[in-house]
């Protein structure tokens, strides 16, 4: 979920599009969402937000845009490490920060499903220092026990997957013809479609784990969502819209929080829906988002901020999510009962977010960057 760095960090960056910052922070937020309601949860079956890890899903096509847009006509001055550079010093950052956090966290973390005091210090900062390296677990070494491969910070798989989208389009998403890269991406779409109808979940909720499902999903993912946005950036032509980021927004909401559907019977019917969302609703929701301004100082304003904190809030919410999991199960409670809690951990959340990119990822990148500048 990537958010090119301003011009004030890069002095040839190009401006950004607003009302696709202030879509991403939405899309944000709905993480948080439902992350808090999966603490309530059984399965995706009962889940509220039921749709909300397709946020990823539009990330993944943001950040295909955005660098497509910003790197393309780049590369005659800028050669593949300078370009690895200015990704990892925009990524890692918070990467190392929420593999910190959640190992500060760990061991408050008890409950009868996460026997976190059972874990021996020296494996605790072995997967830290993994996790910040975004080095992925394996289903055998996962110390939590939710069979992430990132068991500090789940949402750090996601950017794995990012890095390897960046690796692959340095190497050769960018040299293929736009007529290439469109076969590339209605074939990914083909096996995305495939394995959120026919495949043993029924969604798209995959890639977070080692196994061969995971990463066949994350893979599938990736590839389609990624590739997309490549291909929007180079066919892309504004068109005349009012109140795109307010449109965007509420669809944004309405399709995550559809109940799941087909029930266990009809597995298809979920994935499919999946499927359409991200393959035809989200890129139509990006070309909408880059075609439409800004009409008003409150809509500037509240993408600003939203993009800005998107990036942080995925990556710090999570460690509060593993402690807000353990209280439901020490403390049974269903989500009504659970509200102070959870809208004590989402505001906080956004607040920990807005501190952690005020004093922390917007230093800390100032620094590499001037570094970076003298080398």
């Amino acid at each position: 979920m990537a958010r090119e760095l301003s011009a004030a960090e890069f002095a040839d960056a190009k401006p950004h599009y607003e009302i696709l910052d202030g879509l991403r922070g939405v899309a944000a937020l709905l993480v948080v969402w439902f992350h808090i309601f999966e603490a309530h949860a059984t399965s995706h079956l009962d889940q509220g937000i039921n749709h909300g890890y397709l946020a990823v899903d539009f990330f993944f096509i943001l950040s295909g845009f955005v660098i497509g847009y910003a790197y393309d006509d780049r590369w005659r001055k800028m050669g593949v490490w300078e370009f690895f550079k200015r990704r990892l010093i925009r990524l890692h950052p918070m990467v190392v920060l929420s593999a910190l956090l959640g190992a500060a966290m760990f061991y408050t973390q008890g409950c009868e499903v996460m026997q976190v005091g059972n874990i021996a210090i020296g494996v605790l900062l072995m997967a830290m220092v993994m996790n910040m390296l975004l080095i992925p677990l394996s289903p055998a070494g996962d110390i939590r026990g939710f069979n992430e491969m990132y068991p500090l910070n789940g949402p750090s798989w996601s950017l794995l997957y990012e890095y390897l989208g960046n690796i692959l389009y340095a190497f050769v998403l960018r040299f293929l013809p736009t007529k290439i890269l469109a076969v590339v991406v209605g074939l990914a779409a083909v096996g995305l479609t495939w394995f959120a109808m026919f495949g043993e979940l029924g969604d798209l909720c995959a890639g977070y784990a080692m196994t061969e499902m995971d990463m066949t999903g994350g893979s599938l993912r990736l590839l389609f969502s990624f590739g997309a946005g490549l291909l929007m950036a180079r066919l892309f032509k504004p068109i005349k819209v009012k109140g795109a980021f307010w449109i965007g927004a509420v669809v944004f909401v309405i399709l995550s929080a559809l109940p799941r559907l087909g029930g266990e019977s009809h597995f298809w019917i979920n994935g499919l829906y999946d499927s359409l969302c991200v393959v035809v609703v989200f890129p139509l929701l990006v070309w909408l988002g880059a075609s439409g301004k800004t009409s008003d100082l409150l809509s500037s304003k509240l993408c600003k901020f939203l993009g800005d904190i998107s990036f942080p809030l995925y990556m710090v919410h999570y460690p509060f999510i593993y402690l807000y999991y353990a209280w439901v199960r020490n403390h049974p409670a269903n989500f009504v009962e659970s509200l102070p809690e959870a809208l004590a951990l989402f505001f906080g959340s956004i607040v920990l977010a807005w501190l952690c990119l005020k004093f922390y990822d917007i230093p800390v990148r100032r620094f590499l960057i001037s570094h970076m500048a003298r080398k």
